[in-house]
C-alpha cells in the first residue's frame, strides 16, 4: 500500500503543477485576479486570470497559476482585484439619422457608447447609411473610437415613408430588388417599418429575407395577423405593440375591420385600433402567442425606457439632464417634435399611454418565462426625445429588472441575446475562452444590483483597445467642451 500511496501523492502533485503553470507568451492583455460574472449560472467565478490573445479570450486560469513566460513586452497587465468582468454590453436598437447636416453630431455619439461599456450597437435604420458604413470600417480598423456597428441600412416601407432615407415599396414584386440593394450595401439585417407598408409587402419581405438568410425585424402593419408573421420567419419584433395585437382575443376581427376600412374615407388608424387591442387583451391568447414566438425563435424588443420617457414627457422636466451636455444642438433640436406632441396631448391621451406602458411592462416577464428571447434596446438617437446614447442602455436594463427579470436575466438580453439574433452566440456574449474580447470591468457586482453596470472601471474592445476610467472621463469632458465652445461662438 505504501508505494501506491506515495505514487498517488506524486501524481496529484504533478497534476497540480501542470494545472498552475501557464504559458502566456504572445498575450496582448492579461487581467489578473478578477471576478468573472457568469450570467448563465447567475454566479461569480472568483480570483481568475484572463489571458487575451489575437482579439479573443485565450485562457482563463486561477489567479494562483504561475506564468511560465511574459516574453511579449507589449503585453498589458490590468489589475482586476475586487473588480467584476463581463461581456461588453450590446444596445440592440439605436438610430443614427437626421440627414447630412447631422452626420458629424451623430458621429460624436459614438464615444458615449464606449463610456458606458456598450461595445456593440444594432443600428435600426436611418438616412445616413454611407457615413455609418464608413464609421463601421474605421472602428474595425481601430481608427475611430466607437462600438462595433451592425446596421440595417435604410428601412423598408410603403409609399411616402414616414422616415427619410427609407426604401419605398409599392408592390411585393419590388421586394427582391430592394433586398438586392441592401445586400449590395453590405447590411447586416433587414428592418421593416410600418408607416404605410401593406401586409402583403411585409410578408414578402420576411419570405425573401428568409430565403437569403438575412435576419429580419421591424414594425408590422396592423392589417396582418401577428402570429402569421412569426410563422413566416420574423426574427424579431421591435417594441411590443405587435405582440400585444397577437394577444388580443379579437385579433382576427380587428384585423378584418382594418382591412375593410383601409381604402375608405374612414380608415381604422393604428392608435384607434390599438385601443381595441388593449381592451381585448386575453391572458390565454397571450400565452399562446408567447409560446409561438419561442417555438419559431422570434425575439421581442420591449424598449421600456423610451416608453416610460415618452409616456411621462408632459409631466417631466428634462432641461437639467446631464447628457444634454454631451449631445449636439442639432440633435437636441430634433427632440422638440415629440416633446411638443406630448405637451399638446389631452390628459386622457396621456393616461391611455401610461396604461399601455404598464401593460407592456407586465408582458415582459411572462414572455421571458415562456422562452421568448428578450432584446435590450434603448431606441436612442435623433428624434427620440431625451433617450441618450449609452446611458439609456443601462436604464433599459434597470427597467427590465423593475419589470420582473433578475439582474442575470436582464444582462442576458444585451450581449448574449443580441449576438443570438445574428447567429453569433459562439463569438459574443460570454467571458469564456474562444470568445471575442469585448469586455467591461466593473467596480461592483451587477448580480447584486443591476445599477452596478454603470460603475465602469475599464472597457476592452476586440481584445486590442483598452479604455481606463480616466480615458472614459476624458471622452465626456471632450464632448462637453466641444458643445460648450460651440454654444459660445
Amino acid at each position: 500500500m505504501k508505494p501506491f500511496f506515495t505514487c498517488a501523492i506524486f501524481l496529484l502533485f504533478a497534476f497540480s503543477c501542470s494545472e498552475t503553470e501557464v504559458d502566456v507568451s504572445g498575450a496582448e492583455i492579461i487581467i489578473e485576479d478578477v471576478n468573472i460574472v457568469n450570467i448563465d449560472g447567475n454566479d461569480i467565478q472568483e480570483n481568475q486570470n484572463v489571458i487575451i490573445k489575437e482579439g479573443r479570450i485565450d485562457q482563463i486560469v486561477s489567479s494562483s497559476a504561475r506564468f511560465l513566460s511574459r516574453s511579449n513586452s507589449e503585453t498589458t497587465v490590468i489589475d482586476g482585484k475586487d473588480k467584476y468582468l463581463l461581456p461588453g454590453f450590446w444596445d440592440n436598437h439605436v438610430h443614427f439619422r437626421g440627414g447630412e447636416d447631422l452626420i458629424e453630431e451623430n458621429k460624436n455619439l459614438l464615444p458615449l457608447f464606449i463610456v458606458n461599456g456598450v461595445t456593440t450597437v444594432r443600428d435600426a435604420g436611418g438616412d445616413i447609411t454611407p457615413a455609418i458604413l464608413e464609421w463601421k470600417n474605421q472602428i474595425e480598423a481601430g481608427e475611430l473610437p466607437g462600438p462595433d456597428i451592425f446596421t440595417s441600412g435604410p428601412k423598408l416601407d410603403g409609399p411616402e415613408p414616414g422616415w427619410a432615407g427609407s426604401i419605398e415599396l409599392l408592390s411585393a414584386d419590388e421586394v427582391p430588388a430592394a433586398l438586392d440593394s441592401l445586400e449590395k450595401l453590405g447590411v447586416d439585417y433587414v428592418k421593416i417599418y410600418d408607416s404605410s407598408i401593406t401586409g402583403d409587402i411585409f410578408l414578402a419581405i420576411v419570405d425573401e429575407a428568409e430565403k437569403r438568410e438575412l435576419p429580419v425585424s421591424g414594425h408590422m402593419p396592423y392589417s396582418i395577423l401577428f402570429n402569421e408573421t412569426v410563422e413566416r420567419g420574423l426574427d424579431a419584433t421591435e417594441h411590443l405593440y405587435y405582440v400585444l395585437k397577437g394577444s388580443s382575443s379579437e385579433e382576427e376581427e380587428i384585423t378584418e375591420e382594418i382591412m375593410r376600412r383601409q381604402d375608405t374615407d374612414n380608415p381604422l388608424g393604428f392608435w384607434t385600433a390599438l385601443d381595441s387591442v388593449l381592451e381585448t387583451f386575453d391572458e390565454e391568447a397571450a400565452r399562446n402567442t408567447y409560446r409561438n414566438m419561442a417555438r419559431h425563435h422570434t425575439a421581442a424588443m420591449p424598449t421600456l425606457r423610451i416608453g416610460g420617457i415618452l409616456s411621462n414627457l408632459k409631466n417631466t422636466d428634462h432641461s437639467g439632464d446631464e447628457y444634454l451636455n454631451y449631445i449636439g444642438p442639432g440633435i437636441i433640436e430634433t427632440y422638440n417634435g415629440r416633446l411638443q406632441s406630448a405637451l399638446r396631448a389631452s390628459d386622457e391621451a396621456t393616461e391611455n399611454r401610461l396604461e399601455l406602458q404598464q401593460k407592456f411592462i407586465s408582458m415582459v416577464p411572462e414572455m421571458h418565462d415562456a422562452g421568448v428571447a428578450i432584446l435590450a434596446g434603448s431606441d436612442s438617437g435623433p428624434y427620440n426625445t431625451y433617450v441618450y446614447p449609452g446611458i439609456s442602455l443601462h436604464e433599459e436594463l434597470e427597467a427590465l429588472v423593475d419589470a420582473g427579470l433578475s439582474p442575470a436575466e436582464a444582462l442576458q438580453t444585451s450581449a448574449q441575446n443580441g449576438a443570438g439574433f445574428f447567429g453569433l452566440e459562439s463569438l459574443y456574449g460570454k467571458a469564456e475562452p474562444g470568445f471575442i474580447a469585448d469586455l467591461v470591468l466593473l467596480d461592483e457586482n451587477p448580480l447584486d444590483n443591476i445599477q452596478n453596470t454603470r460603475l465602469i472601471h475599464a472597457v476592452i474592445l476586440n481584445g486590442h483597445q483598452i479604455y481606463q476610467r480616466e480615458q472614459l472621463d476624458h471622452m465626456l469632458d471632450g464632448l462637453e467642451k466641444l458643445y460648450n465652445s460651440t454654444a459660445g461662438d
